[in-house]
């Protein structure tokens, strides 16, 4: 009789966030995760084709809740400096909780197509939140893309801000 899992894709999302977390993204495997979840290597490629599929689920997981925490400040906000402010933070965050991967150099080969492929879909969805406040949408779209490189380039959030203030309709 097959054994039954509960859960079975969040316990091997969970497992593999772990170990990348722990040995970095090039000692995991797809065979390291199932020995983690006590299950047969098939078992996994059933829900992942790919350890670079299993690693972009739990990422999406985690961009979708910094997009959500963008948004819900967004909502709320009269200013568009708390939104700029909640977009930096969360962009900086979420580089931290995943610099294990982003650090590592075997990981960049897997990861560079889906870079480029995403990055108009990243600064969409952090220029909506800025639509209300600007003039145009070029300008909510220059303001995330500006965040969004200058923040992973290490800047602090004075020094981006002080130039994207002038950006914003008064």
């Amino acid at each position: 009789m097959p054994k039954i899992i509960e859960n079975p894709q969040e316990r091997m999302i969970a497992e593999a966030r772990r170990q990348i977390a722990e040995n970095g993204y090039s000692a995991v495997t797809i065979r390291s995760v199932a020995a983690g979840c006590g299950v047969g290597v098939g078992t996994v490629y059933n829900y992942f084709s790919s350890k670079d599929d299993l690693t972009a689920a739990f990422m999406l997981e985690d961009w979708k809740k910094c997009i959500a925490s963008i948004h819900a400040v967004s909502m709320y906000s009269e200013s568009h400096k708390p939104v700029v402010r909640c977009i930096y933070d969360q962009l900086k965050a979420y580089a931290l909780q995943h610099q294990m991967i982003f650090q590592d150099e075997s990981a960049r080969p897997a990861f560079a197509g889906s870079f480029s492929r995403y990055h108009k879909v990243l600064r969409s969805q952090l220029a909506e939140p800025l639509q209300k406040f600007c003039d145009s949408e070029f300008a909510a779209a220059f303001i995330a893309e500006s965040l969004l490189t200058w923040t992973m380039a290490g800047k602090e959030f004075d020094e981006i801000y002080i130039v994207l203030q002038k950006l914003f309709k008064e």
